[in-house]
């Protein structure tokens, strides 16, 4: 009897606390779901940037394999490097100096070497770095530019022996600029107006822009001199160092050709290719759309 009695409130007493578990086990379940989509969004912009990676390595070697040269890129885009997909500003810097003497110091003297250049420039110490590397570089060196490659980067292009260009792809004036002035602006008002009207600032300014313009065509002759004439490769240093144009004015194929630089339209498939593996950030509508269509081999473009 005392058990029976004892073993009917245990009974209610377990049954009490079914309904209590539910609740519970949900809770438990919400809480795993929540990490497990964190570690998502942690992980999954990793996991594609290691498969971006990959693929680049692929189309690199076998673009090295094919011309038998030593490939380096340098491509400067606005690249989601985080998880939230903030776009961070990319220009030659002194790190991408370093990184293309170390490849270039790496690579056989009498290997040929391809630099795919996509840049908009940066700064003109890394830049000169570089171009001297590639100028000392004994096996042929061959730029190739499939959108643009300006200022600092058009100071590349001209150490090469060969710029190879897409048929729409401009390079751009290497004039100095001080600030957020061009050189040759400040120097310009020093032109027009008496120095007393001048304030120091600007006279200041004025006197470093005139060291600055004649450093860098002093650059780039030194740059030409190597395979031309020094009367021709001064009137190359002149034309795209003083300042005539604005800093972001397109130079064709075309306009390179009649300087006398050597210059080449087309470009190999994989160079596009591979310029496919470094996307822009997408934005919540793109603003340009179209569908692609297949590689032409025969004629090393696309249809």
């Amino acid at each position: 009897m005392g058990k029976l009695m004892t073993a009917a409130p245990e009974s209610r007493k377990t049954r009490s606390k079914v309904p209590q578990g539910g609740p519970a086990v949900f809770a438990q379940l919400i809480n795993v779901l929540w990490v497990v989509l964190l570690l998502w969004t942690f992980l999954y912009p990793w996991e594609r940037q290691r498969r971006l990676e990959r693929a680049r390595y692929r189309r690199l070697r076998g673009l090295e394999l094919q011309r038998g040269t030593r490939v380096i890129t340098m491509i400067h885009r606005q690249e989601a490097l985080s998880f939230l997909g903030f776009p961070l500003a990319r220009y030659i810097t002194i790190e991408d100096s370093e990184m293309v003497l170390r490849a270039i110091r790496l690579t056989p003297a009498d290997m040929p070497i391809d630099l795919i250049l996509h840049t908009p420039g940066g700064l003109v110490l890394a830049a000169e770095q570089i171009a001297l590397a590639i100028q000392k570089h004994r096996g042929r060196v061959t730029v190739f530019v499939p959108h643009y490659a300006m200022s600092g980067g058009t100071l590349l292009a001209l150490a090469a022996d060969e710029i190879a260009m897409d048929e729409n792809a401009v390079l751009g004036p290497v004039d100095p600029q001080i600030g957020n002035y061009p050189a040759a602006s400040i120097l310009e008002v020093t032109r027009i107006k008496k120095t007393d009207e001048i304030d120091d600032k600007t006279l200041i300014l004025a006197d470093v822009s005139r060291k600055a313009m004649r450093q860098v065509k002093d650059a780039v002759t030194e740059l030409l001199k190597k395979k031309r004439p020094a009367e021709e490769a001064e009137r190359i240093a002149d034309e795209l160092t003083r300042g005539q144009w604005t800093h972001d004015y397109p130079i064709t194929p075309e306009q390179l050709q009649a300087m006398g630089l050597p210059v080449s339209v087309g470009l190999p498939n994989e160079v596009y290719e591979l310029m496919d593996l470094y996307p822009q950030p997408q934005p919540r509508r793109p603003s340009v759309q179209y569908v692609p269509l297949p590689y032409d081999g025969d004629q090393g473009r696309r249809k």
